[in-house]
């Protein structure tokens, strides 16, 4: 594997690179820590929307370009852009890009759920992958992959994606153990519904029991505050972080309760 230095001449910029954020969650994360004075990464498959995103932020805040997460090569070339631009520091991947399809299992065709794990899972798995050397080589760096309240337990009407994101709540579990003493912190983000075009001709029941309550800004505040250091008892590690009250409860709910009462809940909430 190639290594990766920070230049002792690199920007004092602490830098982020986000995952399909030429709009909805990515977006908001990037203008987010833009705005705290950190220098970001807006890469999207379209590339062309990214580039807008990063240019309206100015050139000595962001830079934007292509990134197709379900191919190393892309990865690569983007995080080679990126490094170059930052000065080669990375202090915080986060892996966003994510795709949704609603439906019943047999009613939605077997190729887009074989594309919701394409690029919900594969797409993190390179991620983290290619990403490596560069967080290894910047000091106190990390990675919060975008989860979901979906991966608390199993949704019908979203079952691929259910499942994609059960796979994301794993890596970030093993990797969190595996890269802890090499100072790589993994984390995960675990919003439940949140207004984006993502959700567009994608419904589910689970939206009417529990509504649509989450803003991109919601979930951007949550990923600064994890971003932040830990201090005093905050020093244990904290892997998941769910956001908003559904979601917290239903977590706290799924940690204390016996597995058949989540599957009735889950039921419930999802008219199944």
């Amino acid at each position: 594997m190639t290594n990766h230095t920070v230049s002792s001449s690199a920007s004092t910029k602490k830098a982020i690179f986000v995952s399909g954020s030429a709009q909805g969650i990515g977006k908001a994360i990037a203008e987010k820590f833009a705005a705290e004075g950190w220098f970001v990464g807006i890469y999207d498959i379209d590339a062309e929307l990214a580039r807008q995103v990063a240019a309206s932020l100015g050139e000595a805040t962001a830079v934007g370009g292509a990134v197709d997460v379900t191919d190393p090569a892309s990865w690569k070339a983007a995080l080679e852009e990126f490094a170059t631009a930052a000065g080669g520091r990375l202090d915080l991947l986060i892996n966003n890009a994510g795709i949704l399809r609603a439906g019943r299992l047999a009613d939605v065709d077997l190729a887009k759920h074989h594309q919701t794990i394409e690029i919900n899972v594969n797409g993190v798995i390179n991620g983290c992958h290619t990403a490596y050397p560069y967080l290894r080589a910047t000091p106190g760096s990390g990675v919060i992959n975008v989860c979901s309240a979906s991966a608390i337990y199993g949704q019908p009407e979203i079952a691929s994606y259910s499942a994609s994101k059960y796979a994301v709540r794993g890596l970030t579990e093993a990797l969190e153990l595996e890269w802890r003493k090499e100072g790589i912190r993994v984390q995960a983000v675990w919003p439940l519904w949140v207004k984006t075009a993502m959700l567009d001709d994608n419904v589910a029941s689970s939206h009417g029991t529990l509504g649509v309550r989450l803003t991109v800004d919601d979930v951007a505040d949550q990923v600064w505050e994890m971003a932040q250091p830990r201090t005093g008892l905050l020093r244990l590690p904290k892997v998941h972080t769910a956001v908003g009250f559904p979601a917290k409860a239903l977590s706290v709910a799924a940690d204390l309760a016996p597995n058949v009462l989540s599957r009735e809940v889950n039921r419930l909430i999802t008219r199944a």
